[in-house]
């Protein structure tokens, strides 16, 4: 018995041509195939033409859905699909009669195919061949060559987790280069069996404004592939990145491979990401200068970071990672990953809020931390209020930001007090916080209020912004 196809039709909007995409289906010289459609929330009459066809030809069937996108409605339909074999067809193009027949012959023939494609030909407005390059690894890691109505095995959708349904924008480039990464290659048949029909608001003509999102989800969904066959990453300028990569080295320390995923907390000069339990931290770009001292001389940022951290176990959050990318030795990229940290507020909570609870234990808890640090030699040369964490109550304190840690043999007394000065607090929370510290450093209170609130930091002063 000949295996069954299941040709899975995600359906948008699509009354004004769908029509012509499901007979094309059903003029197929192969049988069994079963027509599984998914109308993704349309607003005009998809929905009841693709119901109608449903009773008339036992052959289909359709669903549907609220609104999800493209790739959600095909893992719906293909999670509904009974066929050993797969054929996306989208609900406004159209497939040739013989293609089934001759893709399933090359799938049965040979495990090592994981999809098959066919040439294409666009239509609609424009009648000329969609002219695609010669399969390769090399070349798919760089840009798609293989239609979106390609066939592929039911087993290796689930093996590779199916579409991606993220907006990413060219998820079926992405889906092809999922299920390469499962081994086996593509095959082109030597026949016209797509017909793409050309839309001015379509999602390919959409995409090109986003090549950056487009190259960094590529970057961030398949970096093995990407290492295997370009050397490193895809670069905005995709036909150089194998070349661009002989130039590139990659210095990663640590067990981390989330570097550009999850949610962006912060984005101005550096970018802050949290991941699952974790915060990534992606420096600024050095300048020129900068990247050729850091590549060749002294420790990045993201080093020094994750040094830092390793050194102040208790005192900061837990370090995993950091990762340094150099181009002819030039340092151009850098990360940072740490523990996300359990201590829900920052410093900057309690500035202008006389009625956080337990204020005044709180900054006595950080002046005995701030003690705590000096003692071991500990200055942060960033000691400002969006680097102080705590939780509710004080009893546990953590700083960040890490890169300008400075390690003393001793703290002068005037430098000590002097690390207050970023702390742009009232002076009555400003005296309850010196007055722990100074007394677990054993110096004079009142001398060390006065100093720190007369020490402020110059830009608060210039800018006119001290809380004193």
């Amino acid at each position: 018995m000949k295996p069954l196809v299941s040709v899975i039709v995600p359906i948008y909007n699509a009354a004004a041509f769908i029509v012509e995409t499901l007979d094309s289906i059903l003029a197929s010289s192969y049988r069994p195939i079963e027509v599984v459609m998914v109308d993704d929330g349309s607003s005009d009459d998809s929905l009841s033409i693709a119901s109608t066809y449903c009773k008339d030809h036992e052959e289909c069937y359709v669903y549907k859905q609220e609104n999800a996108g493209v790739s959600a409605a095909r893992n719906h339909a293909i999670r509904k699909a009974r066929g050993v074999y797969i054929l996306p067809v989208d609900a406004d193009d159209k497939i040739g009669s013989t293609y089934i027949e001759h893709a399933v012959q090359i799938l049965e023939n040979d495990p090592n195919i994981r999809v098959v494609g066919c040439h294409a030909r666009m239509f609609d407005g424009i009648d000329k061949e969609w002219k695609l390059p010669t399969f390769s690894h090399a070349l798919l890691a760089r840009k798609n060559m293989i239609p979106v109505s390609s066939m592929f095995r039911k087993k290796d959708w689930e093996a590779c987790g199916g579409f991606c349904e993220e907006d990413i924008y060219r998820e079926d480039w992405d889906f092809w280069l999922s299920m390469m990464e499962l081994g086996g290659t593509f095959y082109k048949l030597e026949e016209v069996g797509f017909y793409y029909r050309i839309r001015k608001n379509s999602r390919r003509s959409t995409a090109k404004g986003h090549k950056k999102q487009i190259v960094d989800a590529i970057n961030r969904r398949h970096p093995d592939y990407l290492q295997r066959y370009l050397g490193g990453p895809l670069h905005y300028h995709r036909s150089w990145s194998k070349l661009i990569n002989l130039f590139r080295s990659e210095h990663v320390v640590g067990d981390y491979s989330h570097w550009e995923e999850g949610d962006v907390l912060y984005a101005k000069r550096n970018i802050l990401r949290s991941y699952q339990d974790c915060i990534s931290k992606q420096f600024a770009t050095p300048s020129f200068f900068k990247g050729l001292y850091y590549g060749l001389v002294g420790k990045s940022k993201a080093k020094r970071s994750y040094l830092y951290a390793c050194k102040l176990r208790g005192l900061t959050p837990h370090p995993i990672a950091y990762k340094e990318v150099r181009y002819m030795g030039i340092l151009r990229e850098s990360w940072y990953v740490c523990k996300q940290s359990t201590c829900p507020y920052t410093f900057n909570d309690l500035i202008g809020n006389e009625d956080f609870p337990n204020r005044a234990s709180i900054l006595h808890a950080i002046g005995l931390f701030t003690a705590r640090l000096h003692q071991q030699g500990i200055e942060h040369q960033d000691y400002s209020g969006g680097n102080i964490l705590f939780n509710a109550d004080g009893s546990q304190i953590e700083i960040v930001d890490l890169n300008r840690i400075r390690f003393h043999h001793t703290l002068s007394m005037q430098k000590g007090l002097t690390n207050f000065e970023r702390l742009n607090i009232d002076q009555q929370a400003l005296s309850v916080m010196v007055a722990a510290y100074a007394q677990a450093m054993g110096y004079d209170i009142d001398n060390s209020i006065r100093y720190v609130c007369t020490h402020r930091w110059k830009k608060h002063v210039r800018q006119g912004i001290t809380n004193l």
